[in-house]
């Protein structure tokens, strides 16, 4: 296999995946404010601060992401030339 379909493939898997630790990291922050909220009975305030962690960290994630693709974006248009 040729080393860029080898980079292709891995780049593809990697924002294939961003969606899915988007959803991810939401849905753990929300698991945990319900189960806080349930432990301490105070309904829904935990809920809502936990879920907006998991939110900032879906956002953290796709931050992430797009400054990956900027530097392999920057680095691939000097390789080429």
């Amino acid at each position: 296999m040729k080393k860029e379909n080898y980079q292709s493939i891995r780049e593809l898997a990697y924002y294939s995946s961003l969606g899915f630790s988007v959803a991810l990291s939401i849905f753990i922050g929300l698991g945990i404010g319900v189960w806080l909220d349930r432990k301490f009975e105070t309904a829904p305030w935990l809920t809502l601060i936990f879920l907006g962690f998991g939110i900032a960290a879906g956002f953290r994630n796709i931050g992430l992401a797009i400054k990956k693709s900027r530097k392999l974006l920057w680095f691939n248009s000097f390789s080429m030339n």
